[in-house]
C-alpha cells in the first residue's frame, strides 16, 4: 500500500490558525539560544505582520512588540521552523555571528 503525502495547509494569518495549547515549562528559565549555528531575521520591509512565525515558533523566543515580530535570540535555537512558514518569506536564516 503507497503511503499517502500530507497536505501542505498554508494559513495567511495567525487568526486563521486554530487555538493550540502551548507549555513553555522550564524554557523560560533556561537560556537555550547558545548552541545555535543559524539565526532567524526579519526583514521588514517584507513583514505583514500576520503573526504566524510566533505561533509556529517551538520556544518561547518570538514576541510581538508594536506589531512587529521581534527574536529573543537567548532562546532561538535556530530551526527555522518561522522562517519555513512565513508566508511573505520575509525571515531568512542566516550565519550565525561569534
Amino acid at each position: 500500500m503507497k503511503a499517502k503525502k500530507a497536505k501542505k495547509i498554508v494559513f495567511k494569518s495567525a487568526e486563521e490558525m486554530p487555538t493550540m495549547v502551548i507549555s513553555v515549562g522550564s524554557q523560560t528559565h533556561n537560556l537555550t539560544g547558545a548552541w545555535r549555528n543559524i539565526r532567524p531575521e526579519v526583514d521588514r520591509t517584507k513583514c505583514i505582520r500576520c503573526g504566524i512565525c510566533w505561533k509556529f515558533c517551538p520556544e518561547p523566543s518570538i514576541e510581538i512588540v508594536d506589531d512587529w515580530p521581534v527574536v529573543d535570540y537567548d532562546y532561538c535555537k535556530g530551526c527555522g521552523l518561522c522562517a519555513e512558514e512565513c508566508p511573505t518569506k520575509c525571515i531568512v536564516m542566516v550565519e550565525e555571528r561569534k
